[in-house]
């Protein structure tokens, strides 16, 4: 491929994003829980569009994403349209009763624009130039295709915008997912505009980024290039902020393309974000504020043991990220086996009810998938669908009737919101790229090991816990989690140091605060100290195979430190290794509060002995007493609270609660049994006076 050309440093789109204004108030785009999903009527002959239509009023479909991949079939070359068929597909829709979450298919550049304009296609880090025929391959902050991108969307909304069909604007597609950095000299010159936005002059980055290290000082703007070459060794200023300013670069692409969509209407306008464990390919918290409703795109990955647990925390994380909790929106997820990991896994019976249920009782008013009718050729050709290859007389189109039967009874729950949480847990995508990328003396440390341990012990106890990010208010939280949040700013110390001296329990785990928004590493390595009452003297990472005991029984992998106590106490120790007696977990008394410190990436055991012990201090009630294996969660309305009560086993399994079940209309209580594999929502009985 061509290699990289230098180009005029004015030649970029800007990355610089505006603060973002007050939550619009906005009409949710279906009377009800959305049911719908991807719909592209443009793979098929028009005569399977009317029995699209047809089983869509079947399945109780009230909205589909329409016209994700469509650029090249409207706009078939350079400024020449063809609107023909999208009109009559959107008319068909409008005349079954069907909403459009009307997609603006940038992800998918036609083939003419690559060809006339190959320099808008990414660059990696070895400057590899990506060849065309994947999606989302254009640079972020290319002029040409941002130019090229706003006029197809400016066509899209003068013709759709006041349309009665379209009820949500759906901008691109997974931004991020096939371009989430770019390389290329039009970015280099786009990032040093980001850089003078934020901190004025080469001085003051020579002074964040500690460029006197190896004597790598810059002299002007010109000199700062991205951190190029995958085997090198970036300066983690460097390498931070360049993945801070790959986020807004994306970020802006959507504002771009939100602002022509606001001229031409006024239907809430947002973009399917991908959030799950770990650190992110964007900073989602940063672009949360900037839609009208969140929504996100969930898939579980055959490999992981805790498939609803990964599910619940991103529902939680969702929830988070939402303005005032609102409800939020499930855009994508599978009906069977996606067909983009090794070996693609199919769901078990009652699992696709179980799984939308799941994302509802967490906040998500709807359940929309990926995708309406399964594709018979291209990269996707295997990936399950509403309509799966075996058609209507499959396993699978049953459970999506059965599933649109559910939301539509479930009607009255929309708007509703999850009960308040008195757990919140600080997730920052930020730090999880420092953690991530090697900028700590354990290379293989993942964020989302610790995000999932922690988490998981409460889920497992039915004690609700919103995902949050730096930022949020924390003081109608009891409990307040932080894993291995290494990057953390002085305002952010302060929130938490807030939480136990207002009389809650703040509990923070290794490597927390060890290093500036920067990458900076803070002199004592921990921005908490006075709060913990504890201190890390140094940092003991565990070898491969390496394991140290611990007094309570449980066995150490992967990480432990040298702590000295500073009027804390051991609340565990070390019992084997160089650290045998010294503090592995410690907690401070403060207040009425206390502020705890785990030193050590605990194993699942170990983090349960220490939750027990938190939810009893804190004093944080169950949502519901169930057997294990069942999931309480509710939701409550301005008339009515909702439970939702998903049981995950192959047995049918008890929990105290009454109501009347929404799925059934019938009456349950006081104990309640949730059937093998199943979903109760109880529309709860009021308190007997």
């Amino acid at each position: 491929m061509a290699e990289a050309t230098p180009v005029a440093d004015a030649v970029f789109a800007s990355a610089v994003v505006p603060a973002a204004g007050p939550p619009r108030a906005v009409e949710w785009p279906t009377d009800g829980l959305s049911y719908g999903g991807d719909y592209s009527p443009e793979q098929w002959p028009r005569e399977v569009w009317e029995q699209d239509v047809r089983l869509m009023a079947e399945a109780g479909v009230n909205v589909v994403t329409l016209g994700v991949f469509s650029w090249g079939l409207v706009e078939t070359a350079d400024d020449v349209w063809d609107w023909t068929w999208l009109d009559e597909v959107v008319a068909l829709l409008l005349d079954q009763g069907i909403r459009i979450d009307l997609a603006t298919p940038t992800a998918a550049p036609p083939s003419w624009l690559h060809t006339a304009h190959p320099e808008v296609l990414p660059f990696d880090a070895d400057l590899y130039q990506q060849p065309p025929g994947g999606r989302l391959a254009w640079c972020p902050s290319s002029p040409v295709f941002r130019r090229y991108a706003l006029r197809f969307v400016e066509a899209l909304a003068r013709r759709y915008g006041r349309h009665p069909a379209v009820r949500l604007w759906h901008v691109s597609n997974e931004l991020g997912g096939g371009n989430a950095r770019c390389y290329c000299d039009v970015s280099a010159a786009a990032f040093r505009d980001w850089l003078a936005h934020r901190y004025g002059s080469v001085d003051a980055v020579n002074a964040a980024w500690g460029t006197a290290q190896w004597g790598h000082r810059f002299g002007a703007w010109e000199q700062i290039l991205p951190p190029r070459g995958k085997h090198g060794a970036p300066n983690p200023g460097l390498y931070l902020d360049y993945e801070r300013y790959s986020s807004d670069a994306l970020l802006a692409h959507y504002l771009a393309e939100k602002a022509v969509l606001e001229q031409h209407s006024d239907a809430p306008v947002t973009t399917n974000m991908m959030v799950g464990p770990g650190a992110q390919v964007v900073d989602y918290a940063s672009w949360a504020p900037h839609t009208d409703l969140v929504a996100n795109d969930h898939y579980t990955l055959v490999d992981d043991p805790d498939r609803e647990q990964d599910l619940a925390f991103a529902g939680d994380r969702m929830r988070g990220m939402s303005a005032g909790r609102r409800p939020w929106l499930l855009m994508e997820h599978s009906t069977g086996a996606p067909s983009w990991q090794q070996r693609n896994r199919a769901k078990d019976p009652g699992e696709i009810a179980r799984n939308a249920l799941a994302h509802v009782a967490r906040g998500s008013d709807g359940a929309l998938f990926f995708q309406w009718r399964a594709s018979t050729a291209g990269a996707e050709q295997f990936h399950s669908a509403m309509v799966p290859h075996s058609g209507t007389r499959s396993r699978i189109w049953r459970e999506v009737v059965e599933l649109g039967g559910h939301l539509r009874a479930l009607a009255e729950v929309q708007g509703s919101v999850v009960e308040p949480a008195r757990a919140a847990m600080v997730v920052d995508d930020v730090a999880g790229w420092a953690l991530q990328h090697g900028l700590t003396p354990h290379r293989a440390l993942r964020y989302g090991r610790e995000l999932r341990t922690w988490h998981r012990a409460l889920w497992e106890r039915q004690v609700l816990c919103d995902v949050v990010p730096p930022g949020t208010d924390l003081d109608g939280y009891d409990l307040v989690l932080v894993p291995t949040l290494q990057v953390l700013s002085d305002a952010e110390a302060d929130r938490l140091r807030a939480v136990p001296a207002r009389g809650g329990t703040l509990l923070v785990t290794y490597l927390t605060g060890v290093c500036e928004p920067t990458g900076r590493v803070r002199p004592g390595l921990g921005a908490l100290a006075d709060v913990l009452g504890a201190w890390t003297d140094e940092f003991y990472p565990l070898q491969a195979g390496e394991r140290v005991r611990l007094d309570d029984g449980s066995t150490v992998e992967d990480w432990t430190e040298r702590v000295e106590l500073d009027g804390a106490e051991a609340v565990v120790r070390y019992a084997t290794s160089s650290l045998a007696g010294g503090a592995a977990v410690t907690r401070r008394q403060v207040g009425d509060g206390a502020a705890w410190y785990v030193s050590a990436a605990l194993p699942r055991d170990g983090v349960d002995r220490v939750v027990d012990r938190l939810v009893e201090e804190a004093g944080l009630p169950r949502t519901a007493e169930a057997e294990a294996g069942v999931e309480a969660v509710r939701r409550v309305g301005a008339d009515a609270s909702y439970l939702f009560l998903l049981n995950r086993t192959d047995a049918d399994r008890k929990a105290t609660a009454a109501g009347t079940d929404l799925l059934t209309g019938t009456d349950h209580g006081p104990v309640t049994t949730v059937p093998a594999g199943g979903v109760r929502v109880l529309r709860e009985h009021p308190a007997t006076p």
